[in-house]
């Protein structure tokens, strides 16, 4: 677990792990002088070091950055100028393109394929994930520290609840979650082969989980006639869900707990009233998102916010500069729960916006609210080094280490 969730590790090293300094600043004087620069988000920040992330690094593109939400926002919203792949997929309702993820279709295969899984991702289904996933293995976790009076949440809590729902969703045993975990992005197949025998046994006799429901997927062919989705498909979809579904949350999750845990008078007002927890989380996601940048490739030449774009290059979209734009939040570098609710673009917008917002949200609910509920007098441990935050496109917390009235 620690060396998986160790934001500074080898593991994440790649993505700018090291990185420890306060980006902020610098992507406010970057937005002040315009909301589009030529150059990566990395390179603009003072990170000479060659970085991997979505769109990164493709050395022989031209890459700009945008950092106003108004530039941002556009960006999102306009898929047939900024695609989600660097060649612009739409092969129209019939096709079928075994081992390509959704995050590289557009247009009509997109909102198909998108189409099969979403209703099980949304707000009413909130209530599916918490009872046969959720909500257990948050009090497992729990039960696990709630006695020693002591326990580190980044690795030992949050980092588990998203990978280990995730992972029962499609039926893995707990034993081999962390199995799923190592080998995203690095051993593809090995998780199909976890996944092959699962798939296999609901076909033949479906559960109450996602690979249930992946394999009784059902789309009408160019013919009219009732297809299901092939293997390969259920493991396409399967690995990009599970890379998601693990790799993100358990970031902002900590990121929340910190910016609590650091101002303990908003902490004991959520106690009090868990109303404020879903503007707190929200407040957040807009302040600091784990996912600081996504990118888009550029279809076509396009004059964009000022700045001359040629086709066939990268447009990173720095979001945590976006969510930080004065022009749309009054002093947005302050972490206020307080603030109206306003739709921020932590969790991307348009077509692609991320499918698993809700599950997520329903995480950091159902997680936060057993830590007030079951550790008294929650605090950080003022013993141990006082967590910080680190990262340039995977940011999030240290170590949160606290301490709490054992029961």
């Amino acid at each position: 677990m620690r060396e998986l969730f160790d934001l500074q590790g080898s593991y994440n090293e790649v993505t700018g792990g090291l990185y420890s300094g306060d980006p902020y600043p610098i992507w406010h004087r970057l937005r002040e002088e315009a909301p589009v620069h030529a150059g990566t988000v990395h390179e603009l920040t003072g990170i000479p070091d060659t970085l991997y992330f979505q769109g990164l690094p493709f050395p022989d593109r031209p890459h700009f950055s945008a950092f106003s939400f108004e530039a941002c926002n556009e960006a999102f919203r306009n898929p047939a100028v900024f695609a989600s792949s660097p060649e612009a997929v739409d092969a129209g309702p019939e096709a079928r393109i075994p081992g390509q993820n959704m995050l590289a279709m557009g247009g009509t295969q997109h909102r198909r394929y998108r189409g099969l899984v979403q209703p099980s991702f949304l707000p009413s289904n909130a209530g599916w994930w918490m009872r046969n996933w959720i909500e257990e293995t948050v009090h497992l976790l729990v039960d696990d520290f709630a006695a020693e009076g002591r326990a580190e949440l980044n690795v030992d809590f949050c980092a588990a609840i998203p990978v280990l729902t995730i992972t029962g969703s499609f039926g893995v045993p707990m034993e081999q979650a962390l199995d799923i975990r190592a080998a995203l992005g690095r051993d593809q197949q090995a998780i199909v082969d976890i996944l092959t025998p699962i798939v296999a046994a609901r076909r033949a006799d479906p559960l109450d989980d996602l690979v249930s429901i992946l394999v009784q997927a059902e789309f009408a062919d160019e013919h009219g006639a009732t297809q299901r989705l092939s293997d390969e498909e259920i493991h396409t979809f399967s690995l990009l869900l599970l890379a998601a579904g693990s790799g993100t949350t358990w970031k902002q999750m900590g990121t929340t707990i910190t910016a609590l845990l650091q101002r303990p008078d908003v902490l004991e007002a959520v106690r009090a009233d868990r109303t404020l927890l879903r503007p707190a989380i929200e407040e957040a996601l807009r302040w600091m998102p784990t996912d600081p940048m996504f990118s888009r490739w550029v279809t076509e030449d396009i004059e964009f916010h000022g700045q001359a774009i040629p086709a066939g290059s990268v447009l990173h979209m720095c979001v945590g500069a976006a969510n930080r734009d004065p022009e749309r939040w009054d002093d947005p570098d302050e972490f206020d729960i307080t603030r109206k609710v306003k739709p921020t673009l932590a969790f991307g917008q348009g077509a692609h916006i991320c499918l698993g917002m809700h599950v997520a949200r329903g995480e950091m609910t159902t997680g936060i609210n057993a830590l007030l509920d079951r550790l008294p007098n929650l605090r950080l441990d003022p013993g141990a080094p006082a967590p910080s935050f680190v990262g340039m496109y995977e940011r999030g917390a240290t170590a949160i280490p606290v301490l709490f009235d054992p029961k």
